[in-house]
């Protein structure tokens, strides 16, 4: 742990630098000539796919780049800039030099993150030699919250299980009561954590499924809650880290949900349901919603899930989003569908196709960057797969694993799971043998109770067909593969 040696008996404080104005970025809005932020933002997302790169691009990130907030991007938004203005530097598109950037100023107490503790006494389950979260020290923070070229490796190049143990040094990864020092009021920089550790978490997620994550998620989260305890100095600021606390709590809610906790997801999404009736927000409360109606369907609890995705659709209908509204449907689908009533699925199926055929628009929620036609698809799938039509249901599925963004490696295993599965019953062993061996080549990559569930049904399925091609080759394959925990 990183500590100043004290000298004096009564050392001098600190005196901050006065916070530099930002400088709005002319450059860059040159740049994005008359395209909306919103569509420059699609743009910047596109690219990014383009050289295998993930970033969570809004027209808010866009704004802040224009205002000057951002003087200097994160290497991900560097590499996908440099692509789409080939020739230019981050000088040309209106950034300042990462080296000026670095340490250049120490935080004003807006900013601050909490006093370190001057002694490790008293630090309850704490690793004796262990830096503590927040005891970062001053050379590597700076203005435009670059995460540590480590984090940045580890992120990118890590497996399922050094992504892991990366979400460590996310920044709120740290439990206030335990370590026994107070909590100074939260600034913006937090707040930015708090999201940042969201979108982190997510992107983890989509590429190497839930198992692996869950228990390490949940020490931003409690973080997140010490954090909003502890108060803010701004009201916008109050804000953020509210709908910052909730969105994580869904994101770890999530975790626990992919990972068959499902007691544990009720928890973390009815926590995400409380602060958003607390502070208002009508996207934090459907967001909450449409995944307690994911699990409820999940559960067996179809009639709860009818309910909670038609409570979603009340509060989502004024937020101005169709994709939400599409997504919504969907989820009320999966509960007709869990009811055996065909009517009621096919009747929210139908909205669902005519809502998301109305397109992407500014208002679409930032989490919801998973939700595009593969996904329609796998939602569909799983709701003809419940109602027992098996070859309808394959199709779907097919369609959504052929559709599926390489980045989401998570999904594009479960629609291909589900496809497996699907062809398994449906009568045709051979197919779906073929499929369940291109999910096990995928569970290096992916770490999903959901998967491995769904493979082991389809195991079960295809026993009695050991003699079929390529059958008795993934079933021997996969009783070798481990279980999860």
């Amino acid at each position: 742990m990183a500590s100043s040696e004290v000298t004096s008996s009564q050392p001098m404080p600190a005196q901050p630098m006065p916070a530099r104005p930002a400088r709005p970025n002319a450059a860059f809005r040159r740049l994005r000539g008359r395209r909306s932020p919103a569509e420059f933002a699609a743009a910047v997302r596109r690219a990014a796919r383009e050289i295998g790169e993930r970033v969570s691009c809004d027209a808010r990130y866009v704004g802040r780049v224009e205002a000057g907030e951002i003087r200097c991007p994160n290497y991900a938004y560097e590499r996908v800039f440099l692509h789409m203005f080939p020739g230019r530097t981050l000088t040309d598109l209106g950034f300042a030099p990462r080296s000026s950037v670095r340490g250049r100023r120490a935080h004003t107490d807006e900013d601050a993150p909490p006093a370190a503790p001057t002694s490790r006494a008293g630090a309850i389950g704490e690793t004796p030699g262990a830096r503590a979260p927040y005891d970062t020290p001053h050379h590597e923070t700076y203005d435009d919250f670059e995460e540590s070229d480590v984090l940045r490796r580890a992120f990118m190049t890590g497996g399922a299980t050094v992504a892991a143990a990366s979400l460590g040094p996310i920044g709120l990864a740290f439990d206030a009561a335990a370590a026994g020092r107070p909590v100074h009021r939260a600034g913006t920089s937090h707040a930015h954590a708090l999201e940042e550790a969201v979108r982190r978490i997510r992107l983890l997620d989509d590429r190497h499924g839930a198992d692996g994550l869950y228990r390490r998620a949940s020490l931003p989260l409690r973080a997140a809650y010490a954090l909003l305890d502890a108060g803010a100095t701004r009201q916008t600021t109050a804000d953020r880290l509210h709908s910052g606390a909730g969105e994580l709590a869904i994101s770890v809610g999530w975790l626990a949900h992919d990972s068959g906790r499902f007691d544990d997801a009720r928890s973390h999404y009815a926590e995400a349901l409380a602060t958003a009736r607390m502070t208002g927000d009508d996207g934090l409360e459907a967001h909450a919603f449409c995944n307690t109606a994911f699990l409820a369907r999940d559960a067996g609890r179809p009639r709860e899930a009818v309910r909670a995705a038609q409570a979603a659709q009340r509060v989502g209908r004024g937020l101005g989003s169709d994709r939400l509204m599409s997504l919504l449907a969907l989820r009320e689908a999966g509960g007709w569908a869990g009811l055996a009533d065909r009517t009621g699925c096919e009747q929210a199926l139908a909205r669902a196709q005519v809502l998301f055929e109305r397109g992407p628009s500014d208002a679409d929620p930032e989490w919801m960057s998973f939700y595009g036609e593969a996904e329609l698809e796998g939602l569909e799938a799983q709701c003809w797969s419940t109602l027992g039509d098996w070859p309808r249901a394959a199709r779907h599925a097919r369609r959504a694993a052929h559709l599926q963004d390489p980045h989401f490696t998570r999904n594009i295993a479960l629609y291909t799971a589900e496809l497996a599965d699907d062809l398994a019953r449906g009568g045709r062993p051979d197919e779906a043998a073929a499929a369940g061996t291109r999910v096990l080549d995928l569970l290096d990559q992916v770490q999903s109770s959901r998967v491995q569930t769904m493979l082991a049904g389809t195991a079960r399925v295809l026993l009695p067909h050991r003699r079929a091609t390529g059958v008795s080759e993934f079933l021997e394959r996969h009783a070798s593969v481990p279980r999860t925990a």
